[in-house]
């Protein structure tokens, strides 16, 4: 039943039927037409995987269906035939987009190969497309989850850099997601077979970090009762991540400098130096330019990180990534805490979306984890939740502030044009948060347009 299909083209009802019963015995699916215009009515109803296609035909010839199979089903992989091959005509049909060019009398084996390749490559565009939906769809990149424009453009430079060597700095407020997006990367590198070490340098005693980053050896100093291995060391062959690096003394800071320019270190103690194959990741809570003019990260070695910048959003600038995060959270603390709830109510989802997340998705992370291990019912309820922490947030780059006095229509316009700003015009997009269609949204433009020339 789950035959892979192959659709033939010829206006010769023996070369056709020849080819069919070829495929066919090797446990294909095939349909068969006798002209381009047959061919393109079956396809929407056969969905061939691949089409085989004579060149020279009546009516409509096989370059001309090549054409318009890639007009309507770009991912539609075709294999010409002809017996009239010539250079200029193989050439052709593959800037058009054949896969492949074979003659007639076609040989089986080379056609079988061709096949293999062919299937092979539509199962990769499907999985591609699969991803891409995905993303699309429910915003998921990995274990990251948003859809917003910030997070698309965060997955956009996370497969960018992933595969080089570059050193990353990932910028953004606590409970933001850095660690996960360094990971993110790790997995996505050419090191991702190995192994991915993170330390957090603000919960290491300024007296331990040292010996924690770089190792030490046995009696390096009271308490070295055995050789130790550093963090470098064990991420030899892949990626370290230092969180929050602004909370690393300054002296530990010139040493990690020397590992990046040299890629070696001593351990304490130790007068021999280790060669050592790392990928620094790092990130800080506080903005590095300010962190540097503070004298809290070296100016040399903020140039060396910064090679490559990932800014993360607060939650509250993505507010309606909410309900996607709410319920990934859930899959997967259902599956930690072996519970089987299915959401969450909508009083719980208009709290969630109105509440300011100053602890960011962390925050979303702890109240969804209490409320889920406490909930006795197939959903959350708000008597699940825990208290929401409320504190003072700073108004963020995508707050917009109406005085009073300002009229309806005015406050409608500027909030309006403070949502294109936020999704970089992207209007789609605009009309989803502002809850209208994109046709109202196009009318409202329209008329301020009109306004403005008036």
């Amino acid at each position: 039943m789950n035959k892979q299909k192959i659709l033939i083209v010829d206006d010769e009802p023996a070369a056709r039927s020849g080819l069919a019963m070829l495929v066919s015995s090797w446990s294909f699916r095939t349909e068969s037409a006798e002209n381009g215009e047959r061919a393109l009515g079956l396809i929407p109803e056969f969905e061939p995987e691949v089409v085989i296609t004579d060149l020279f035909m009546p009516a409509m010839d096989g370059m001309t269906l090549l054409k318009r199979i890639k007009e309507d089903y770009p991912d539609l992989l075709v294999i010409m035939l002809t017996a009239q091959a010539t250079i200029d005509s193989a050439v052709e049909a593959i800037k058009v987009g054949a896969y492949d060019y074979l003659e007639k009398p076609v040989d089986p084996a080379r056609l079988r190969i061709l096949l293999d390749k062919c299937l092979e490559r539509d199962k990769t565009l499907k999985e591609v497309q699969l991803l891409k939906n995905q993303l699309k769809h429910y915003g998921s990149f990995g274990e990251m989850t948003g859809n917003a424009p910030q997070m698309q453009e965060v997955y956009r430079l996370v497969e960018m850099v992933a595969p080089s060597t570059a050193s990353v700095l990932i910028t953004g407020e606590s409970g933001t997601g850095k660690e996960l997006v360094a990971r993110n990367i790790h997995l996505r590198s050419k090191r991702k077979d190995g192994p991915f070490i993170a330390i957090n340098c603000s919960a290491i005693p300024e007296t331990l970090i040292e010996s924690e980053v770089f190792g030490h050896e046995k009696g390096a100093f009271t308490g070295a009762l055995e050789r130790r291995l550093g963090c470098f060391e064990l991420a030899n062959g892949g990626t370290i991540f230092l969180d929050e690096i602004a909370e690393m003394p300054t002296g530990t800071q010139s040493k990690l400098l020397r590992v990046i320019e040299e890629r070696k270190f001593r351990r304490l103690g130790s007068k021999s130096e280790i060669d050592v194959d790392v990928r620094i990741v790092a990130a800080t809570n506080k903005p590095p330019l300010k962190a540097v003019e503070d004298g809290e990260l070296r100016n040399d070695l903020y140039y060396r990180l910064n090679v490559f910048c990932i800014s993360l959003p607060p939650l509250r600038d993505r507010l309606g990534d909410i309900p996607a995060l709410t319920d990934a959270l859930i899959r997967q603390l259902n599956a930690k805490h072996g519970k089987s709830v299915k959401g969450v109510t909508e009083r719980v989802a208009k709290l969630f979306s109105t509440h300011g997340w100053p602890g960011n998705v962390r925050e979303l992370r702890n109240a969804v984890e209490r409320s889920l291990i406490v909930c006795d019912t197939d959903f959350i309820e708000e008597r699940h939740l825990p208290v929401l922490e409320q504190r003072e947030v700073a108004p963020s780059a995508n707050a917009l502030m109406i005085p009073v006095g300002t009229s309806v229509a005015t406050a409608e316009k500027l909030l309006i044009y403070k949502t294109l700003e936020h999704t970089r015009n992207n209007k789609t997009e605009a009309a989803k948060i502002l809850d209208v269609s994109l046709k109202t949204l196009h009318n409202k433009l329209n008329l301020y347009d009109a306004e403005a020339q008036n």
